[in-house]
């Protein structure tokens, strides 16, 4: 793999490149400034929140362990890389930079904040960072305009940038295979996501987002990062949502689970698998990803009737926002050098946005879909007991077997989720080719 990013990793330092001219151009500045962030000091502590280095600092280079480092690029000139090397016999310094990206840059090393403000250019410039941080005294002025067309081409993923897309996929789904043999073994949530963290090699701070792992009815809690210490008396269920990171990227799979006695549920777990999958062969060129959405509210519908937990038809209960209470999420959401990255609600490189659809807030992904883009797929069917109570007040509560929607919510739900790149033709899948490949 070594080889192969080797090979692609100029065409995307020249692409990266190429988007900052341009960028700089629409908002009138001669330089880019990037810092690499520095972490978080605890409030009245001594002590620092785990360091997260900044997504546009890692679109250049897969250097994630560099605090107090700066990119700065000027046009026409190569890349300068000012590289924070710290004397302190407190922590770890960072490694000299080293390996197939150098040669790419200008690589000035510093001991101090002070000595790497020293080498930024001066002039106009674009300075990217947290925009409540100072940093020697530079400010960050996160010029909109720079902004708003680096995230929007940010989408498009080079094909350097799927490679470690791919390699990130490898790992989080080797680590889902351990969770799950830990799931069957009786292992409690802790335990389940101490062998997520074992099996990818990677500590909780390394992991591109919280795991969440959930037994039983906390499946119903969309975001549940208890991780309770002992296993339940009935391990029934579990839906784990955890990610893996290569070089900076991202990888965000979800599965869920049933016990070997589960009866209907592991139905109800394949039905919304085979919905998942032709949800995700829709991810084509040209088709806007909130069709993908309600495309995935109708199916749903479709599946809670077929399995009578209702009796209307499926537009009916789209209409009457009866899936909604059953997945209040949305379908997914752009991926990348984050999680949930950038871009997703652009129109164009300029700010302009896509609204979401009515009724429909959580949203996170409006955008039409175009080759290079990666995306999420992960539709839900939860039994939420707070948005169960509301529909129970609702005129289409009568088409509710609500003796069936009670006897289900042992199982708190089901989330399926793979990542999908557009191309142009049709889609690839890699969650389910790592899958397929461990």
């Amino acid at each position: 793999m070594h080889d192969r990013l080797a090979t692609l990793y100029p065409a995307h330092l020249a692409t990266v490149q190429h988007h900052a001219e341009q960028a700089l151009a629409r908002g009138g500045f001669d330089h880019l400034l990037i810092a690499a962030g520095m972490p978080g000091v605890k409030f009245l502590d001594d002590n620092h929140y785990p360091y997260a280095v900044s997504p546009p600092f890692k679109h250049w280079l897969p250097l994630t362990n560099a605090p107090g480092s700066w990119i700065a690029y000027t046009p026409g000139h190569k890349p300068k890389l000012i590289f924070l090397q710290p004397r302190d016999y407190w922590h770890v310094v960072p490694d000299a930079p080293a390996g197939y990206w150098v040669d790419g840059f200008e690589i000035v090393v510093v001991r101090s904040a002070e000595e790497a403000v020293a080498e930024l250019p001066q002039g106009r410039c674009a300075s990217i960072g947290e925009a409540n941080a100072a940093v020697a005294g530079i400010e960050f002025n996160n010029p909109p305009a720079v902004l708003d067309y680096l995230h929007y081409h940010r989408a498009y993923k080079t094909p350097y940038e799927l490679e470690l897309m791919r390699a990130a996929s490898r790992i989080g789904t080797r680590a889902h295979r351990a969770a799950e043999q830990a799931f069957r073994a009786g292992a409690s949530e802790l335990g389940i996501h101490q062998a997520y963290l074992a099996a990818a090699g990677q500590i909780d701070a390394e992991l591109p987002y919280s795991s969440i792992v959930a037994l039983n009815e906390h499946g119903a809690v969309l975001h549940y990062m208890d991780f309770t210490r002992q296993p339940p008396a009935r391990p029934r269920s579990l839906l784990i949502d955890a990610g893996a990171s290569a070089s900076g990227y991202a990888s965000d799979i979800t599965r869920t689970h049933a016990a070997a006695d589960a009866g209907e549920f592991q139905a109800l777990i394949d039905a919304m698998d085979a919905n998942q999958q032709s949800q995700a062969a829709m991810v084509r060129s040209g088709r806007p990803y909130a069709e993908l959405h309600l495309h995935a509210h109708r199916q749903l519908a479709a599946l809670l009737k077929d399995h009578g937990f209702i009796r209307m038809e499926a537009e009916s209960a789209l209409e009457s926002g009866v899936t909604r209470a059953f997945f209040p999420h949305g379908l997914g959401h752009s991926i990348g050098l984050q999680v949930h990255d950038v871009g997703g609600f652009a129109r164009n490189d300029r700010g302009d946005t896509v609204p979401r659809p009515d009724g429909h807030p959580y949203l996170r992904m409006t955008r039409t879909l175009e080759p290079g883009m990666v995306v999420t797929i992960e539709p839900g069917l939860y039994f939420i007991e707070m948005l169960l109570a509301e529909l129970r007040g609702k005129p289409v509560s009568k088409d509710i077997d609500w003796n069936k929607v009670e006897a289900f919510k042992q199982y708190g739900g089901i989330r399926i989720e793979d990542d999908v790149a557009c191309t142009d033709g049709a889609p690839e899948n890699l969650t389910r080719d790592a899958f397929a490949s461990a």
